[in-house]
């Protein structure tokens, strides 16, 4: 059975009265060469373990099960469960979850730990996910203290390159993510390459989360940086004064002793740039 045949898929859904969901995001693979190309980054062995996020009706499932150890994979959609039931059938090493995988995040995975995750060092999240899940999955992840040895997802290409941009176009969720890990991008995907079609093109990114060598403090980290990006179009000094309600002089001086013009705005400043501000010894 070819999944990434738009007649296959339209048969399957077909069989089961199911029709793609706009709500979930449900938008099929249709092109064995982007698989090739995830599982490729993935850098997949036999002995990981794989957490995927949104199967639908398991495409990249089965390759994730010819190249791991075990993959779990995580469904929101009843209907697609079903499905799977039938599309992974054969294989011994897959495991299927019915759930929201924020609401199971969020409970420290309870339910992937009774699921076998929590007793492996290692594990990799490797999903075409569903677009609206991007930034809350992606930052669930990287603040665990659980986290996945590498995350390879499928998202918007202009999400991708915020995600990966580089002062002086920074954004709030660039910091955010390379914050916690290193990330970039693997290869950009035309919409032509699913079914049904989405609106625009997508990206496949890979994000290697690090430690926090120099244990900065998270909560003080973007308390900092939330201030900052408060108005992206005006002026850091003016932002930090503002949002954090410290004078203005003093602003400054803090910004001159780390080497930040205080007329700079938040896009331009590195990780590093307010990795030191967080470590400045100072009244945030």
């Amino acid at each position: 059975m070819d999944l990434t045949s738009p007649t296959t898929i339209k048969e399957i859904l077909s069989k089961y009265s199911a029709r793609p969901s706009k709500g979930l995001g449900q938008n099929f693979l249709i092109d064995k060469n982007v698989l090739k190309k995830i599982i490729g980054a993935a850098d997949l062995n036999k002995n990981d373990v794989v957490l995927e996020v949104g199967p639908g009706i398991g495409t990249l499932t089965q390759e994730l099960a010819k190249n791991a150890k075990k993959v779990i994979a995580v469904e929101k959609d009843k209907i697609m469960i079903k499905i799977l039931g039938e599309t992974l059938k054969d294989y011994k090493n897959i495991e299927i979850i019915n759930g929201d995988i924020l609401r199971i995040l969020n409970f420290k995975f309870s339910i992937l730990n009774q699921n076998l995750i929590s007793q492996f060092s290692n594990y990799k999240v490797v999903s075409n996910i569903p677009y609206y899940l991007t930034s809350p999955l992606i930052r669930k992840f990287l603040e665990s203290d659980n986290k996945p040895s590498e995350i390879i997802l499928m998202v918007q290409k202009e999400v991708a390159q915020r995600i990966c941009s580089k002062p002086p176009d920074m954004s709030l969720l660039a910091v955010s993510v390379q914050f916690y890990a290193d990330v970039k991008i693997i290869s950009y995907v035309s919409k032509n390459c699913f079914w049904p079609s989405p609106k625009v093109d997508s990206a496949i990114i890979k994000i290697i989360p690090r430690e926090n060598k120099n244990k900065i403090d998270p909560v003080l980290f973007f308390k900092i940086v939330k201030a900052g990006f408060s108005h992206p179009r005006k002026q850091l000094a003016g932002n930090l004064s503002k949002i954090l309600k410290i004078d203005k002089k003093q602003v400054d001086a803090i910004l001159i002793k780390n080497n930040i013009d205080p007329k700079q705005r938040a896009e331009t400043l590195s990780i590093e740039d307010w990795k030191n501000l967080a470590n400045t010894p100072s009244k945030w």
